[in-house]
């Protein structure tokens, strides 16, 4: 393999292993790898002294990281210097006049003219970045739109939910002022009455016989009353409004648990390098044993095997299926859904690979992925690099092509799983790839 420019390294080291992007107020670990401050934080959230580093895995002492000042010092004299050094293309050393939307990049005339671009749009780089800022302010314009909306929303519901609750206030306090006013007239009652008791007993017996019988009568009818229950209506409001505030910071908790990952999650396939990919299986490619769906979206185990034709395209030995799209160049990603099953494998692998007897997957095969099986969880390195995971349900494959390596990451969480570095991926064509290893297993295209 050709030596890495310098130009390249820096590309790499420059890209955060966590959200994929370029470093955004780098730090770097005790083990020497850097992140973004964010991301880091993000990943080392929780009690304890120590703690893994999201690439090699290593423990670190868990403390504030530190900046990585001479990759910021490398960083800002690569933005002075331009894309190509001195703003020329490195391959044909002509000036970078043009923008290629499909691959995010400047490229020269004779890039233009190039298999790699010659199918897609390219616009001069002073156009295609007044069109881009258009788009940017237009966009601005629209979340801002949104918020507003948002907020003026909620400003309403805090009006509704004050005014119910301050009527609710003044009822409440009627009745309370009613009831202690009530209570105060029988206690006052009952107080002179005692008053009167007493005294009687204090007379002679003579005078404490006359009219005792008018005295007993109005101690057993005395003018005690209990206070009136709280209505049924007002303790229906009541009850309403307790639900209603319930349900509000319920909303609220799913609100801010799931908007930063939607958000980041949007901002990875929008904004970001990496560009969505549309895969399917190809049935041309998959082992008798698996059934694929007519979307060509699923994979399940069958029983018994079916009868295919052997074609040279088809695994023969061992339950594995292809995508049917491949990808040379630029970066993609797509979702897998595994399930509640327990053996499965998902990847990618050279467009070359073995089609024919039993194999094992590996790079050394042309194969580059993560594998559960039973409750453990691999990636399969070799030897295989055990994985301390979660149970996981949906997966996201990182491809990028330029750089030969793929990253997998737990869709669900949003935190990676495992990283094939730099180099590990051949220049050739490469497939999304999939094993299936049990009954119970289906995998799913997400998207």
């Amino acid at each position: 393999m050709a030596a890495v420019s310098p130009v390249k390294s820096l590309q790499e080291e420059a890209t955060c292993p966590l959200c994929l992007e370029y470093l955004t107020d780098s730090v770097i670990t005790a083990c020497g790898h850097n992140f973004c401050h964010s991301c880091l934080s993000r990943c080392w959230e929780g009690p304890g002294p120590a703690a893994s580093c999201p690439q090699c895995r290593d423990l670190v002492q868990q403390g504030p990281p530190q900046p990585n000042r001479q990759l910021a010092q490398q960083l800002s004299l690569q933005a002075v210097q331009g894309a190509g050094g001195d703003g020329m293309c490195r391959a044909h050393q002509e000036v970078l006049k043009l923008f290629c939307e499909e691959d995010q990049a400047p490229i020269c005339v004779v890039c233009r003219e190039s298999r790699a671009h010659c199918m897609h749009t390219v616009l001069p780089i002073a156009e295609a970045a007044q069109e881009y800022k258009k788009k940017t302010q237009a966009k601005r314009q629209k979340v801002l739109a949104e918020f507003q909306q948002l907020r003026q929303f909620l400003e309403e519901q805090e009006r509704l939910l004050l005014a119910q609750l301050e009527k609710l206030d003044e009822e409440i306090g009627r009745l309370q002022t009613d009831t202690v006013r009530k209570l105060s007239v029988q206690i006052s009652c009952l107080s002179e009455l005692i008053s009167e008791l007493e005294g009687k007993c204090q007379k002679p017996a003579s005078e404490f016989l006359q009219d005792v019988r008018s005295t007993l009568s109005r101690c057993e009818m005395g003018p005690f009353q209990l206070p009136e229950e709280i209505s049924p209506e007002l303790d229906k409001r009541v009850r309403g409004f307790s639900w209603q505030t319930t349900a509000l910071s319920e909303m609220l908790r799913q609100f801010t648990d799931t908007l930063p990952a939607a958000l980041e999650r949007a901002r990875g396939k929008t904004q970001g390098a990496f560009r969505q990919a549309t895969v399917t299986l190809d049935p041309d490619t998959a082992h008798p044993q698996l059934v694929l769906s007519e979307d060509r979206k699923r994979v399940r185990w069958a029983e018994p095997r079916q009868r295919l034709p052997s074609t040279p395209e088809r695994f023969d030995s061992v339950p594995y299926v292809l995508g049917r799209e491949g990808f040379t160049s630029g970066r993609h990603c797509w979702e897998v859904e595994v399930g509640d099953g327990r053996y499965w494998a998902v990847g990618v692998a050279r467009e070359s690979v073995s089609r024919k007897g039993w194999m094992s997957s590996s790079p050394e095969v042309g194969i580059w992925a993560v594998k559960q099986w039973g409750h453990q969880f691999q990636a399969l390195t070799s030897p295989e690099t055990p994985l301390s995971l979660n149970p996981l349900s949906r997966i996201r494959i990182c491809l990028d092509c330029d750089r030969g390596q793929v990253t997998f990451i737990d869709a669900g969480a949003n935190v990676p799983i495992f990283t094939f570095p730099p180099g590990s991926l051949p220049g050739e064509r490469i497939r999304p790839w999939f094993w299936v290893g049990g009954t119970k297993t289906q995998l799913y295209l997400y998207l």
